[in-house]
């Protein structure tokens, strides 16, 4: 019978998840990367659209980035059992659905008036 690998540091983390099969903790640590990686997302959108504009900005993606890392943050959070992480994660979810709902609210209200304009 084989035990699990002890692990020396996140070098030898990063290897272990190329050699042999994927064990439950390499797939939670994947999960826990993918959202770090989509939480990440939010701020790249948000450097670009800013530049681009010339100004500080918050584009759309950005609300959707934070939805997405969020959720996969929190499901990794309640997967490894950490309530501080979990709790911090999960508060950030009702900030990130209610301005993605103000920024459609918003889009349709111009919608709506561009529509009403002669043409």
């Amino acid at each position: 019978m084989t035990t699990a690998p002890a692990y020396n540091g996140a070098h030898d983390l990063i290897l272990s998840l190329f050699h042999g099969p994927v064990t439950a903790m390499d797939a939670l640590i994947i999960i826990g990367f993918a959202g770090q990686a989509l939480f990440f997302g939010r701020f790249f959108v948000q450097w670009i659209a800013s530049e681009r504009a010339g100004r500080s900005v918050v584009p759309e993606a950005f609300w959707y980035f934070s939805l997405c890392g969020g959720l996969v943050l929190t499901i990794y959070a309640f997967l490894r059992h950490d309530p501080v992480f979990l709790l911090g994660q999960s508060a950030g979810l009702f900030i990130y659905i209610r301005n993605i709902m103000l920024v459609r609210r918003a889009k349709k209200m111009e919608a709506n008036v561009t529509e009403a304009l002669p043409k």
